[in-house]
């Protein structure tokens, strides 16, 4: 595999660790800016909302410019918005820079997918994907864990200046490691050109796939501390230890989805979300002991990230004229997934079904996952196979033109 790789996934890191830190240092931000833990909460909302709008925004306007440049660029947005945060004087100015710092988040990940699939042979164009975002998982290993600690010993400001370091770490990266390349000249008339490509059934049910499948893993996730607490018995001091679990079982399951989705991308798709669904339909069960809970927790990540990599190049390959909004977008509906599932899984709760309800209300949306890609599937049957409209340069070689897995 290409060492530029190892670039994107630095970038990807950084990115996954600042989306996901907030939620450690929640009462250290509240109790320094005097403000409550849910309005301290909002900001998580706005680092998720700068996701969804900047995805295929940023995307769309910069579908011409050098797929290099873009990255850097949008790291550097990354980079500001984390100093910002950690300047702000603010409930307000940090609201506005959580913001700022989600922007770059969801195409970051769409061009960097189309730049990693570039830089490999048809063949290897789904590890490549598991690869760059495997900087994404590890993040919940190490990154969010250290970044933790260190914002409630040296205070939550020094953890975004941390997080901004590994940003400039990524930018000298790129810069090094990704190849030139030459503006995107695709025959698109603009930003109304890379909106028409996604003006498609098969790629709406693309979307529509990564909302539910990851729908499903929000509804459990978010409440996953009360479960463990109290339902396996675990004390909270615990519960740090049992999400890298989660964060161990994501990396292996993104890397397993990268290598099997390479020979079948439909056949991981179906298998991951059929295994998420049987995982969290047995969460009643599993939460019922310490060490079942612990393989539950384990085996929630490894099954939802399987499903990663062949959901993006599913969405990139519905609509091949405009690669980098249509992944892009897909990050979106990733956001959408996190904030829906964790709204279902809170329904669940509040209708009195019990701590492990969130948990079968996720396996429901797995299920329905299933159902749209056995939809998207069948309306792939009845059209004929489609040959992408363009041609991904990086370096100074076209990349090569994938056939539509089935």
């Amino acid at each position: 595999m290409p060492l530029a790789l190892l670039a994107l996934a630095v970038g990807a890191f950084g990115i996954g660790t600042t989306e996901f830190v907030m939620m450690g240092l929640l009462p250290d931000v509240a109790d320094d800016l005097g403000i409550s833990i849910p309005t301290a909460g909002h900001l998580v909302s706005a680092y998720a909302l700068g996701v969804v709008i900047g995805a295929p925004l940023l995307a769309a306007l910069t579908s011409r410019m050098s797929r290099r440049r873009v990255l850097i660029g949008l790291m550097a947005l990354f980079v500001v918005g984390n100093a910002l945060s950690a300047l702000a004087p603010g409930h307000g100015w940090l609201l506005a820079a959580r913001f700022l710092s989600g922007l770059p988040h969801g195409a970051f990940f769409g061009v960097g997918a189309v730049v990693a699939t570039g830089m490999v042979p048809p063949e290897r164009k789904a590890r490549s994907v598991s690869l760059m975002f495997l900087g994404l998982t590890v993040a919940n290993v190490a990154g969010v864990p250290v970044a933790t600690l260190m914002g409630q010993h040296l205070g939550w400001r020094a953890t975004f200046l941390g997080v901004g370091a590994i940003g400039v770490a990524a930018i000298a990266a790129l810069a090094l490691l990704i190849p030139h390349d030459h503006a995107h000249t695709a025959p698109a008339a603009g930003l109304r050109g890379e909106l028409a490509a996604l003006r498609s059934l098969p790629v709406w049910l693309a979307l529509l796939t990564t909302v539910a499948g990851f729908g499903a893993l929000f509804a459990a996730y978010s409440y996953i501390t009360p479960m463990l607490t109290g339902t396996a018995g675990y004390a909270e001091s615990s519960v740090t230890l049992l999400l890298a679990l989660f964060g161990v079982g994501a990396t292996a399951g993104n890397l397993l989805g990268g290598r099997l989705a390479d020979h079948s991308m439909r056949g991981t798709l179906f298998g991951g979300l059929a295994a998420l669904a049987v995982v969290l339909l047995l969460f009643p069960m599993l939460m019922r002991a310490g060490w079942s809970a612990a393989l539950a927790v384990t085996l929630l990540g490894t099954a939802a990230f399987v499903t990663g990599s062949p959901l993006q190049l599913m969405v990139m390959e519905k609509a091949a004229a405009a690669p980098s909004l249509a992944s892009s977008a897909n990050q979106a509906a990733f956001n959408l997934a996190n904030a829906g599932g964790a709204w279902i899984g809170g329904l669940a709760l509040a209708a009195g079904f019990g701590a492990t309800s969130p948990a079968l209300a996720g396996g429901a949306l797995a299920v329905l996952g299933l159902a749209v890609a056995a939809a998207s599937q069948a309306v792939d049957r009845r059209r004929p196979a489609q040959v992408p409209a363009a041609r991904v340069v990086t370096g100074h070689v076209p990349e090569a033109t994938a056939p539509l897995h089935r």
